[in-house]
């Protein structure tokens, strides 16, 4: 009988949160989200506004103190979960969690039908379901710009990011991730509160994004029904011309696949910010919102394919072992 040595361990714990976090993955597209009332996420917000009313000063280094006791605490509780429970269950319930995919597609679907049917007063008040900018004087082309980029940037902070930080680490990685990602919603603002406080949890979120970002780019660049080779070019052109490190890089692979531009200004509560053009072609469309969310859809399955790939190759490590 085979002797598992350290490697041996580390290969069938990591083979554990590979395939729980793709089969937690897969739970949210078949369940989609809990209600509302027992959502544990609604929790973790609840959490984060009570700790803002404690770590709260209009300076960066309070700022960094909440990010990291936030932080830190999500990982601990992973850490937790995983001795309790054990890593298959433990990626599983929080990959379950943590993943939005199934929300996103469903309020961006929720928009383009409203557009198609023309029906542009209840697609603008669907639209803050998806993004923070002012929908009140929005055309159906600029709602569905809104839809499309929401799409694309939010696949990566609502499922491959959530897929890759789970192949790596399991529930710790993946709970910190989900937490520094809603503290970017909550406090990383330009304005005059968070100017200071939110850049701390801003540039962590950017930080945790940086890798999957680009990954998802490319997944898009390979399921497009446009060459590989096309889009990535847009992506290496337009990517960095957007205020986030991340969004533009799969803003940009969106664009390309589907052959539209993306960017232009958005007026976020009387606050206007300008982004670059990404791609080439005619502006976005209310059609073009269906073929978003299929690409969407299949780069996201490319990516937990790929995690089950990870998965696999640590099973084969641990045969060897």
């Amino acid at each position: 009988m085979p002797v598992l040595t350290l490697p041996g361990l580390a290969a069938q714990s990591g083979l554990a949160r590979s395939m729980g976090t793709v089969v937690g993955f897969a739970v949210d597209r078949w369940l989609g989200e809990p209600p509302d009332a027992v959502h544990p996420l609604i929790a973790v917000g609840n959490g984060l506004i009570a700790l803002e009313k404690l770590t709260y000063r209009a300076d960066r280094r309070a700022g960094m103190a909440h990010v990291v006791i936030a932080g830190g605490s999500a990982f601990a509780l992973g850490a937790t979960l995983d001795r309790a429970i054990g890593p298959l269950v433990s990626s599983t319930l929080t990959a379950a969690v943590c993943s939005g995919g199934s929300m996103l597609l469903q309020a961006g679907s929720e928009v383009g039908e409203a557009l198609e049917a023309n029906d542009i007063d209840t697609a603008r008040a669907l639209l803050p379901s998806l993004v923070g900018r002012d929908p009140s004087n929005l055309d159906a082309s600029e709602i569905a710009r809104a839809v499309i980029e929401s799409v694309a940037e939010n696949t990566v902070d609502a499922v491959t990011a959530t897929l890759f930080w789970g192949a790596i680490g399991g529930s710790p990685l993946m709970l910190m991730h989900r937490v520094v990602n809603t503290l970017d919603a909550m406090v990383g603002h330009r304005n005059e509160r968070y100017q200071e406080f939110g850049w701390a949890s801003a540039r962590m979120d950017d930080l945790l994004n940086w890798v999957p970002a680009r990954l998802t780019a490319a997944a898009i660049a390979v399921v497009a029904p446009t060459p590989t080779a096309e889009v990535w070019s847009i992506v290496r052109r337009d990517g960095a011309d957007h205020p986030s490190p991340n969004g533009g890089q799969v803003e940009a692979a969106m664009a390309g696949a589907l052959g539209i531009t993306l960017g232009g200004a958005n007026d976020y509560g009387g606050v206007v910010e300008v982004r670059g053009s990404l791609g080439d072609g005619p502006p976005a469309a209310p059609a073009d919102i269906g073929k978003a969310i299929t690409l969407a859809s299949r780069a996201s399955l490319a990516f937990a394919g790929g995690c089950a790939a990870v998965a696999l190759g640590l099973a084969g490590l641990r045969h060897r072992v």
